[in-house]
């Protein structure tokens, strides 16, 4: 079985919170990756604009009328989105701990288990 073919599948059959929950793990893994090799530059920027993307990406799909989440989570995510892209730019230019931003992921994480569970 091809490697494609294996994603198709897994696409079809994960649940979508588990799918989140990969996801979030893949991005924190960046960040603290980065954060143990005191990473500078080109791999510093690159987690982080990884992780910023995946919390645009998120917030973009709060937006949508058809989310189904309540009204007031998809605010806070929107709202967390926001706060992330603003605390990205402090730690890539004012080199800020990227702490925080592995934490608010673990958080998440931890909701999206324990709602899972």
């Amino acid at each position: 079985m091809t490697l494609q073919a294996y994603q198709n599948i897994q696409r079809v059959v994960e649940d979508p919170r588990a799918t989140e929950y990969r996801l979030f793990g893949q991005v924190t893994g960046a960040l603290l990756d980065a954060k143990t090799s005191n990473a500078q530059g080109a791999p510093l920027i690159q987690a982080i604009d990884w992780n910023k993307r995946m919390w645009r990406t998120l917030a973009a799909d709060c937006m949508d009328d058809r989310n189904a989440l309540t009204e007031d989570l998809r605010a806070k995510i929107i709202s967390l989105s926001l706060w992330v892209s603003k605390y990205s730019r402090r730690v890539t230019r004012e080199k800020a701990p990227i702490d925080p931003l592995i934490e608010i992921n673990r958080t998440v994480m931890q909701g999206l288990q324990a709602k899972a569970g």
